[in-house]
Protein backbone atom coordinates (compact mmCIF):
# COMPACT_ATOMS: atom_id res chain seq x y z
CA UNK A 1 0.00 0.00 0.00
CA UNK A 2 1.41 3.37 -1.05
CA UNK A 3 0.02 6.39 0.78
CA UNK A 4 0.84 10.05 1.35
CA UNK A 5 2.26 10.26 4.87
CA UNK A 6 1.44 13.83 5.92
CA UNK A 7 0.12 17.21 4.83
CA UNK A 8 -3.05 18.18 2.99
CA UNK A 9 -3.25 14.80 1.20
CA UNK A 10 -2.39 12.71 4.26
CA UNK A 11 -3.61 9.13 3.98
CA UNK A 12 -4.47 9.39 0.27
CA UNK A 13 -3.64 6.23 -1.67
CA UNK A 14 -1.23 6.32 -4.58
CA UNK A 15 -1.04 3.73 -7.34
CA UNK A 16 2.30 1.92 -7.04
CA UNK A 17 4.43 0.70 -9.90
CA UNK A 18 4.45 -3.05 -10.33
CA UNK A 19 7.11 -5.39 -11.63
CA UNK A 20 10.26 -7.17 -10.53
CA UNK A 21 12.55 -4.25 -11.33
CA UNK A 22 10.52 -1.72 -9.34
CA UNK A 23 11.68 -0.60 -5.90
CA UNK A 24 9.65 2.28 -4.51
CA UNK A 25 10.98 4.16 -1.49
CA UNK A 26 9.61 2.41 1.59
CA UNK A 27 7.04 4.35 3.61
CA UNK A 28 9.31 4.32 6.68
CA UNK A 29 12.24 5.74 4.69
CA UNK A 30 10.00 8.33 3.02
CA UNK A 31 8.69 9.49 6.40
CA UNK A 32 12.25 9.65 7.76
CA UNK A 33 13.43 11.71 4.77
CA UNK A 34 10.73 14.30 5.35
CA UNK A 35 11.34 14.39 9.10
CA UNK A 36 14.98 15.22 8.40
CA UNK A 37 13.99 17.86 5.82
CA UNK A 38 11.62 19.37 8.41
CA UNK A 39 14.07 19.57 11.32
CA UNK A 40 17.58 19.48 9.86
CA UNK A 41 20.30 21.68 11.27
CA UNK A 42 21.35 22.48 7.70
CA UNK A 43 18.15 24.47 6.98
CA UNK A 44 16.43 27.24 8.99
CA UNK A 45 12.93 25.94 8.11
CA UNK A 46 11.44 22.83 6.50
CA UNK A 47 13.21 22.45 3.16
CA UNK A 48 10.06 21.44 1.28
CA UNK A 49 7.92 24.44 2.34
CA UNK A 50 7.17 26.63 -0.71
CA UNK A 51 9.91 24.72 -2.57
CA UNK A 52 10.32 24.17 -6.28
CA UNK A 53 10.98 20.42 -6.44
CA UNK A 54 12.44 18.05 -9.00
CA UNK A 55 11.65 14.33 -8.59
CA UNK A 56 14.10 12.61 -10.95
CA UNK A 57 13.72 8.89 -11.75
CA UNK A 58 10.24 9.68 -10.44
CA UNK A 59 8.50 6.32 -10.82
CA UNK A 60 5.08 6.62 -9.14
CA UNK A 61 5.92 10.15 -8.00
CA UNK A 62 5.57 9.35 -4.30
CA UNK A 63 8.44 11.58 -3.15
CA UNK A 64 7.42 14.60 -5.19
CA UNK A 65 3.74 14.21 -4.30
CA UNK A 66 4.65 13.90 -0.62
CA UNK A 67 6.54 17.20 -0.91
CA UNK A 68 3.54 18.80 -2.60
CA UNK A 69 1.22 17.55 0.13
CA UNK A 70 3.50 19.12 2.74
CA UNK A 71 3.61 22.56 1.16
CA UNK A 72 5.91 22.54 -1.87
CA UNK A 73 4.93 25.14 -4.48
CA UNK A 74 5.62 23.14 -7.65
CA UNK A 75 7.03 19.72 -8.62
CA UNK A 76 8.62 18.62 -11.89
CA UNK A 77 8.68 14.84 -12.37
CA UNK A 78 11.29 13.34 -14.69
CA UNK A 79 10.59 9.79 -15.88
CA UNK A 80 11.65 8.17 -19.15
CA UNK A 81 9.58 4.95 -18.86
CA UNK A 82 6.16 5.27 -20.54
CA UNK A 83 4.41 2.83 -18.19
CA UNK A 84 5.77 4.61 -15.13
CA UNK A 85 4.68 7.96 -16.54
CA UNK A 86 1.16 6.59 -16.95
CA UNK A 87 1.03 5.59 -13.28
CA UNK A 88 2.59 8.90 -12.25
CA UNK A 89 0.08 10.91 -14.28
CA UNK A 90 -2.77 8.92 -12.71
CA UNK A 91 -1.43 9.74 -9.23
CA UNK A 92 -1.14 13.44 -10.09
CA UNK A 93 -4.73 13.40 -11.41
CA UNK A 94 -6.01 11.55 -8.33
CA UNK A 95 -4.64 14.33 -6.11
CA UNK A 96 -5.95 17.06 -8.45
CA UNK A 97 -2.38 18.36 -8.66
CA UNK A 98 -1.96 19.00 -12.39
CA UNK A 99 -1.64 22.78 -11.95
CA UNK A 100 1.24 22.39 -9.49
CA UNK A 101 3.16 19.74 -11.42
CA UNK A 102 4.86 18.94 -14.71
CA UNK A 103 5.41 15.35 -15.86
CA UNK A 104 8.41 15.24 -18.20
CA UNK A 105 9.19 12.38 -20.56
CA UNK A 106 12.89 12.79 -19.90
CA UNK A 107 16.01 10.98 -18.75
CA UNK A 108 17.82 12.42 -15.71
CA UNK A 109 21.11 11.30 -17.28
CA UNK A 110 20.40 13.46 -20.36
CA UNK A 111 17.95 16.04 -19.06
CA UNK A 112 16.47 18.89 -21.05
CA UNK A 113 17.31 22.45 -20.10
CA UNK A 114 15.52 23.32 -16.87
CA UNK A 115 12.00 24.71 -17.12
CA UNK A 116 11.63 25.10 -13.33
CA UNK A 117 15.01 25.11 -11.50
CA UNK A 118 14.62 23.41 -8.13
CA UNK A 119 15.54 24.19 -4.56
CA UNK A 120 14.94 20.55 -3.58
CA UNK A 121 15.61 17.48 -5.71
CA UNK A 122 14.95 13.81 -5.11
CA UNK A 123 17.13 11.33 -6.96
CA UNK A 124 16.22 7.64 -6.70
CA UNK A 125 17.86 5.72 -9.58
CA UNK A 126 17.75 1.91 -9.84
CA UNK A 127 19.98 0.32 -7.19
CA UNK A 128 21.69 -1.88 -9.77
CA UNK A 129 22.92 1.12 -11.77
CA UNK A 130 25.69 3.55 -10.81
CA UNK A 131 23.78 6.57 -12.10
CA UNK A 132 23.72 8.88 -9.10
CA UNK A 133 26.82 10.99 -9.73
CA UNK A 134 26.33 11.20 -13.53
CA UNK A 135 22.71 12.27 -13.04
CA UNK A 136 23.58 14.96 -10.48
CA UNK A 137 26.28 16.30 -12.81
CA UNK A 138 23.91 16.29 -15.79
CA UNK A 139 21.10 17.99 -13.87
CA UNK A 140 23.47 20.70 -12.62
CA UNK A 141 24.77 21.28 -16.16
CA UNK A 142 21.18 21.64 -17.42
CA UNK A 143 20.55 24.22 -14.66
CA UNK A 144 17.97 22.20 -12.73
CA UNK A 145 19.46 23.24 -9.37
CA UNK A 146 19.06 26.64 -7.77
CA UNK A 147 21.92 28.01 -5.64
CA UNK A 148 22.19 26.07 -2.36
CA UNK A 149 19.62 23.49 -3.50
CA UNK A 150 19.28 20.38 -1.34
CA UNK A 151 19.57 17.01 -3.09
CA UNK A 152 18.20 13.86 -1.44
CA UNK A 153 19.75 10.75 -2.95
CA UNK A 154 18.62 7.17 -2.34
CA UNK A 155 20.95 4.32 -3.23
CA UNK A 156 21.79 0.80 -2.11
CA UNK A 157 23.20 0.77 1.43
CA UNK A 158 26.27 -1.18 0.30
CA UNK A 159 27.10 1.06 -2.65
CA UNK A 160 30.03 3.45 -2.28
CA UNK A 161 29.16 6.98 -3.23
CA UNK A 162 31.38 10.00 -3.74
CA UNK A 163 29.42 13.15 -4.51
CA UNK A 164 30.43 14.92 -7.71
CA UNK A 165 32.03 18.35 -7.70
CA UNK A 166 29.76 21.12 -6.37
CA UNK A 167 27.81 18.75 -4.08
CA UNK A 168 28.71 18.79 -0.37
CA UNK A 169 27.45 16.00 1.93
CA UNK A 170 25.23 17.17 4.79
CA UNK A 171 23.87 13.97 6.33
CA UNK A 172 23.59 10.24 5.66
CA UNK A 173 21.17 7.65 7.05
CA UNK A 174 20.51 3.95 6.46
CA UNK A 175 17.11 2.26 6.38
CA UNK A 176 17.29 -1.45 5.64
CA UNK A 177 18.68 -1.90 2.13
CA UNK A 178 18.62 1.86 1.45
CA UNK A 179 21.14 4.60 2.10
CA UNK A 180 19.82 8.17 2.05
CA UNK A 181 22.36 10.93 1.43
CA UNK A 182 21.59 14.65 1.79
CA UNK A 183 23.73 17.04 -0.27
CA UNK A 184 23.95 20.78 -0.83
CA UNK A 185 24.68 22.18 -4.28
CA UNK A 186 27.32 24.89 -4.15
CA UNK A 187 26.52 27.75 -6.49
CA UNK A 188 29.77 29.52 -5.61
CA UNK A 189 31.79 26.53 -6.81
CA UNK A 190 29.61 26.35 -9.91
CA UNK A 191 30.36 29.98 -10.76
CA UNK A 192 34.08 29.47 -10.30
CA UNK A 193 33.97 26.37 -12.48
CA UNK A 194 32.10 28.31 -15.16
CA UNK A 195 34.79 31.00 -15.25
CA UNK A 196 37.70 28.60 -15.62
Amino acid sequence: MLRIVAGKHRGRKLTPLEGGNVRPTAGRAREAIFNILAHAAFAPRPVYEDAIVLDAFAGSGALGLEALSRGARFVSFMERDRTARGVLTANVTALDAARQTAVLAADALRPPRASAPASLIFLDPPYAEDWTSPALTALAAAQWLLPDAIAVVELAAKRDFTPPARFAPLDERRYGAAKIVFLRYSAATALKAGRS
